[in-house]
């Protein structure tokens, strides 16, 4: 067996007692789905953000990311999860219903886009918060590029139940202070960065793209071709994680520490004042003009990329770090899944299943603290994964040696599947087993992963685009026919009208200019 840290901090018998099965069940969770909005042709839409969705600064669960032709859902936090799925279908049925002949493209990557120029930036009204967020688009657009900004992907955000952490530190003879909860928000997120590669290995789905996506940039990556025009990779998972996508050459230099929270605050905190040659040559609001919002490593701390994040909630206009910072860690987003291509909605309930149990598990189990060498191999293996995750005999880093994914998977399985009897017994049902079975058996049988199996169905059915067009056409279909779970559709126009309102409220609010907003933002001191 290979020396990996995976023994558990926690009795696992001892958490099988009525008690610590009954503390399990309060687990919540909400989703952010993306995804772009095209014509019928599957060309990328340029209409504005439609009007009768609501406004995207101040509507609850429909907004928009990067783009206008870039909508974003958003669930609640909610302890069912078929209640979240099908407060997700909910809105992508209004939304569908509301977007004339336009569909809902159904990948990560974008579909066929002519050039940059084409990706209209998300507008958010006139006031200084909405200005404030299209500049910091603006910045987006100059430091990474559009093209990159309108990969789409699913975030799922996760909270363990108060009655969990009262449990586990009364194991352990300690107050569930809120400082010791975020400690051990932390330990779940470092057990997190060692093993999510298992995520783009099971759940990636872009193992391919359409080649106007990389077309005049260097990549270095051998691609296949296919059709007309999709490039792809044999063995890729998630071209969406890899140096393609969500990455960036100057945030690498990042010592970015998940050792504790006081450290990872320090260091965000320091990246949004620590001035950048590289964007040095893009205006920051001299003579008003504002192609970023600073010349700094990070514009705001939402810039930093990472596939997972401690969360507190925000209030108005406060800084991620100083809500961490005054209440601590209440969640963590997952920022490394795929939108599902076998899904209407881009997520499944057997993925929310096995999240559940590897996120348990990675709470659960012991989790020393990284030093920079351990922390790297973390990148080194997930970009391996999200490259060629599927190739045989395929090895990762582990304490600087090569060791078998296979075996290192099969090792952490063992513990899900430990894990998994527990939660099974906390909700009286055998979901949790299966769910580890399931993806198990794409361990062994790697055609069997999302990648594997949309690859598959390329190499059989054509182009990317083409496929990508006719399940956006089948998907705008299923969707129109869902009935309304959870809320009907007077009840969007209801949140649409309002959310109209208060973006107005707040435009008639503001009582200075946008320069003195931005340089107000930036010169408040950090909080605690």
């Amino acid at each position: 067996m290979l020396p990996l840290t995976s023994d558990f901090t926690y009795d696992l018998n001892a958490l099988s007692h009525s008690s610590a099965i009954n503390s399990i069940q309060g687990i919540k969770r909400g989703v952010e789905r993306e995804c772009l909005r095209i014509n019928p042709t599957g060309s990328l839409a340029q209409t504005p953000h439609p009007v009768s969705l609501g406004a995207a600064l101040t509507h609850d669960s429909i907004t928009t990311d990067y783009s206008e032709s870039l909508l974003e859902f958003i669930t609640p936090p909610e302890t069912d999860a078929n209640k979240t799925l099908a407060q997700l279908a909910d809105v992508h049925k209004f939304t569908l219903d509301n977007l004339g002949e336009e569909r809902l493209w159904p990948l990560s990557m974008p579909c066929f886009i002519k050039s940059e120029a084409e990706i209209p930036i998300a507008y958010f009204g006139e006031s200084n918060v909405g200005k404030m967020k299209k500049a910091y688009r603006v910045g987006l657009r100059n430091r990474y590029g559009s093209m990159m900004q309108v990969i789409a992907g699913v975030h799922f955000n996760f909270s363990v139940p108060d009655s969990l952490w009262q449990y586990l530190a009364e194991k352990q003879n300690v107050e569930p202070t809120q400082d010791w909860i975020s400690a051990q928000y932390f330990s779940l997120i470092r057990n997190y960065r060692r093993t999510c590669w298992l995520i783009p290995f099971l759940f990636g789905a872009s193992p391919a793209l359409c080649s106007s996506f990389v077309a005049g940039r260097e990549h270095g990556l051998d691609f296949k071709q296919l059709g007309k025009g999709t490039l792809y990779l044999p063995y890729a998972t998630s071209l969406r994680m890899s140096g393609l996508g969500y990455t960036s050459t100057e945030q690498s230099s990042l010592r970015i520490c998940y050792n504790e929270l006081d450290n990872y605050i320090r260091v965000l905190r320091e990246a949004m004042y620590q001035p950048s040659q590289r964007y040095a040559g893009f205006a920051a609001g001299e003579g008003g003009n504002f192609q970023q919002l600073s010349k700094n490593v990070l514009q705001i701390e939402n810039e930093f990329y990472s596939p997972i994040r401690p969360k507190q909630p925000t209030r108005s206009m406060e800084k991620p770090t100083d809500a961490l910072a005054t209440r601590g860690v209440s969640y963590i987003e997952v920022r490394a899944l795929d939108v599902n291509p076998f899904s209407a909605t881009g997520i499944s309930r057997e993925q929310i299943d096995f999240l559940d149990v590897f996120l348990i598990s990675c709470l659960l189990m012991d989790s020393p603290e990284f030093t920079a060498d351990r922390y790297k191999e973390t990148e080194v293996n997930l970009n391996r994964i999200v490259l060629e995750g599927r190739k045989p005999g395929l090895t990762l880093l582990h304490n600087q040696q090569e060791v078998s994914m296979q075996v290192w998977a099969e090792q952490l399985f063992a513990r899900f599947g430990d894990v998994a009897q527990f939660m099974d017994n906390a909700y009286d049902d055998n979901r949790y087993s299966l769910a580890v079975e399931r993806e198990w058996q794409k361990i062994t049988d790697p055609d069997k992963t999302f990648s594997g199996r949309w690859l598959n169905k390329l190499l059989s059915e054509g182009d990317n685009a083409v496929v990508g067009r006719e399940l956006a056409n089948s998907y705008r279909n299923d969707i129109k026919a869902f009935e309304y779970r959870y809320k009907t559709a007077a009840d969007f126009v209801e949140e649409a009208t309002r959310s109209h309102a208060a973006q107005q409220d707040i435009e008639a609010a503001d009582k200075v200019s946008f320069d003195a907003f931005i340089q107000e933002y930036f010169a408040r001191p950090p909080q605690n």
